[in-house]
């Protein structure tokens, strides 16, 4: 089918809304959360009004119904991201709590003097539990630098022997969620293997964007969120290899992840339900299926075509801006669509990304200012936070020259008086 962005937007109806003001809402924040097909909030509805029950414990028609249809969104998303089985597939509440399972049960195989290799560039959630984790075992952190242009520091990585035999775990972000910024994971994969390690990726901001197959790109434990991907919030996924999943330890005890109890002891559920205790997101499951199959029938080579096109088009127009700086790679080359940036005023004065944020919600866009869950990242370029805008499968041309506007707008704004502090928070 061709990639009909207009008759995509249909599906949208919160993109149909207008500011009280009557502006267009143009929504520019994706990499944080994406909107949701119709498709998707229906099934989530029908769900609810007609089959709702919890699964694997009751004996009758709608318990059956129930988890019938949660053990098949579980294969529907195996299939998704190219699993080998869909015992591979665990449900989490989001991805946060996914990387949060892969260090609590990794780190059992931990001993002081191991170590646990992250990259500068990662959301928090795949920094402060291995950090965690690190004070709890004795283990050392360490970490890939990046370089001016926002890739990661391979070359850096090799001279100073950042994987070695000491390193046991290493984790890293398959699309950077402010720099947007595509990793080579499977080459990153293929040299952590070499000295033993186990990887885990972030897959937050790609698997939305693009076809993925975790089998090829290398990885050991992969994990995403369902509602960067047009579906609901509050379900994630755990991707993990079956052989390595049947041996780590549960993460949380209680229902359904157990085998046997006895006063005694007890023993424990195969993967995948070892590690989704009590009652799951059973209805946010249905739904991401629904988005999972959504995004397959729009074809996802489509959708990242189109995220390289619109992205893009959006350095070109951003470019044209004074004082903008671009945070990561200028060029829309092994790159996602998330675009962060900073804005100075022909002086030189700062424009603090909240104002710039609020300014630009004045007119109907809406983006995002601060250090995104990033703030590692920024202090290494030198910045304190960034304004970032993100486009996703339903952005349009349109959408970008109206973000230009407004920016140029924006500069016009903080330059009316050279006497005056640019931002009230730049003056502090």
């Amino acid at each position: 089918m061709p990639f009909d962005v207009e008759a995509i937007r249909a599906d949208f109806p919160i993109l149909e809304r207008t500011t009280p003001d009557g502006l267009p809402l143009v929504y520019l924040d994706s990499a944080n959360t994406s909107q949701k097909p119709r498709v998707v909030v229906e099934a989530v509805e029908d769900h609810y009004l007609n089959h709702n029950a919890n699964v694997a414990r009751a004996m009758h028609l709608l318990g059956g119904e129930a988890t019938e249809a949660f053990e098949g969104a579980r294969a529907t998303l195996a299939n998704f991201i190219g699993a080998a089985r869909s015992e591979e597939v665990v449900f989490t509440k989001n991805a946060s709590e996914a990387l949060n399972l892969c260090a609590h049960t990794l780190g059992a195989r931990l001993r002081p003097g191991d170590e646990i290799v992250v990259s500068v560039m990662e959301h928090h959630s795949n920094i402060v539990p291995w950090q965690m984790l690190a004070e709890r075992t004795g283990a050392v952190l360490r970490w890939y630098d990046v370089t001016e242009d926002g890739r990661l520091d391979l070359d850096g990585a090799v001279r100073d022997g950042l994987l070695n035999e000491r390193t046991k775990i290493v984790s890293v972000v398959h699309v950077s969620n402010v720099l947007g910024t595509v990793n080579p994971v499977a080459q990153i994969a293929a040299a952590a293997h070499a000295v033993g390690a186990v990887v885990v990726v972030d897959a937050s901001q790609s698997v939305p964007q693009m076809a993925v197959d975790v089998q090829a790109l290398g990885a050991d434990l992969l994990v995403f969120t369902g509602h960067k991907m047009v579906g609901p919030t509050g379900i994630g996924v755990l991707w993990g290899r079956y052989d390595l999943l049947a041996e780590l330890p549960p993460f949380l005890g209680g229902g359904e992840m157990i085998e046997v109890v006895k006063m005694s002891g007890s023993t424990y559920a195969p993967p995948p339900h070892r590690f989704e205790a009590g009652t799951p997101p059973i209805a946010q499951a249905v739904g991401l299926a629904t988005a999972a199959s959504y995004l397959s029938d729009l074809g996802m080579d489509q959708i990242a075509a189109h995220e390289q096109e619109i992205t893009a088009y959006a350095l070109q127009g951003l470019a044209t801006v004074p004082g903008l700086r671009v945070v990561g790679p200028a060029e829309p080359v092994d790159r996602g669509g998330a675009i962060s940036f900073t804005l100075r005023t022909p002086d030189g004065g700062e424009v603090h990304p909240h104002d710039v944020s609020q300014l630009l919600d004045a007119r109907g866009i809406a983006v995002r200012g601060g250090h995104h869950c990033a703030r590692p990242l920024h202090e290494r370029f030198g910045v304190q936070s960034s304004t970032r805008a993100s486009f996703y499968l339903y952005t349009t041309r349109a959408e970008i020259d109206a973000l230009v506007e407004g920016l140029n707008s924006t500069v016009r704004f903080f330059s009316r008086d050279t006497s005056a502090p640019r931002s009230r928070r730049a003056a502090r």
